[in-house]
């Protein structure tokens, strides 16, 4: 157990050095972006950059959660900071949301009475943008799996790359003359940011509302706890996320009647190993009992047994 809670923080710390350069390359190109859209009259970079400005956001909120991740526990918040990776993918989400309205009443205005557009600028910050995505998406791609706000990051990144090859697309109708089709690109993008935020908020509002881990199955945990040794039945069985990266469990354990307190603690112990073994559980709360606490508990006098 050790080893894996030793391994999560080497995970967190490799994820805030990914972050912050993945963070500082973005800020570079969503200035670019804003200063392109201006200079060529380009909705669609507008609206890519303003994905930008929430990327940005995100990865910021992302690196901030990781830090505060590392927190040691307190008086105050006895788990530390844990669900502060989950409140920054929410943010995350929230933000996409919003960047999409924004660029669907610019676009519709723009549609009736298209602009016209500077499409060679206009490709060359698209270029630039498709490398700088294509390389966060690559930093990314490693972590994306292991926490909440690192998966909205890695998301971000992936439409911000399909932002890209939309102004590229953009970029090559106008210098054919095809004036509205950077809008019409930018309600496309729009379309993106509404289907990568809903996502992302769906998956913290289940890890707020204390759902069960959507990859865990309760059966197959229970059949665990009572397969080990000395265990008769659990009850009262919970598991949640303290983050998105780490799960926790508290259970009832009826072990049986004729085990003394040393092997019910025993039998705890090789619960707990077997939780975090095969299903990465590495915060279990287990109460150990000699029968269910729903039934009444029993007294036991030499040569019968009465209930309380």
């Amino acid at each position: 157990m050790k080893d894996n809670i030793r391994l999560l923080d080497d995970q967190r710390l490799e994820r805030t050095r990914i972050l912050t350069w993945v963070l500082g390359v973005n800020f570079v190109l969503m200035v670019a972006e804003i200063v392109g859209g201006i200079v060529f009259g380009s909705l669609a970079l507008l609206a890519d950059a303003t994905h930008m400005v929430s990327d940005v956001t995100g990865l910021a909120l992302a690196l901030t959660a990781q830090r505060l991740l590392s927190r040691e526990p307190s008086p105050r918040h006895s788990y530390g900071l844990q669900r502060a990776d989950v409140l920054a993918a929410q943010a995350t989400g929230i933000i996409l949301l919003a960047s999409a309205g924004w660029i669907v009443a610019e676009a519709g205005s723009r549609l009736s009475d298209p602009p016209e557009v500077a499409a060679g600028g206009m490709l060359t910050v698209a270029l630039l943008g498709m490398a700088v995505n294509v390389g966060s998406l690559v930093a990314l791609a490693g972590s994306r799996t292991q926490s909440l706000s690192m998966r909205a990051a890695f998301m971000h990144m992936g439409t911000d790359s399909a932002g890209s090859v939309g102004v590229l697309i953009a970029a090559a109708a106008s210098l054919a003359g095809v004036r509205w089709a950077d809008s019409a690109v930018s309600l496309l993008l729009a379309a993106l940011l509404v289907w990568s935020g809903a996502r992302i908020l769906l998956a913290t509002t289940h890890i707020l509302m204390e759902g069960t881990p959507r990859d865990l199955d309760v059966d197959d945990i229970t059949a665990g706890i009572v397969a080990v040794e000395g265990v008769e039945s659990t009850h009262h069985l919970h598991i949640w996320h303290l983050a998105s990266d780490t799960i926790a469990l508290s259970a009832h354990v009826v072990a049986a009647k004729t085990s003394t307190l040393e092997q019910a603690q025993s039998i705890a112990e090789e619960i707990r190993q077997m939780l975090d073994r095969r299903f990465n559980i590495t915060h279990t709360t287990l109460e150990m009992e000699d029968h269910p606490c729903t039934d009444p508990p029993v007294r036991r006098d030499p040569g019968r047994e009465t209930p309380v």
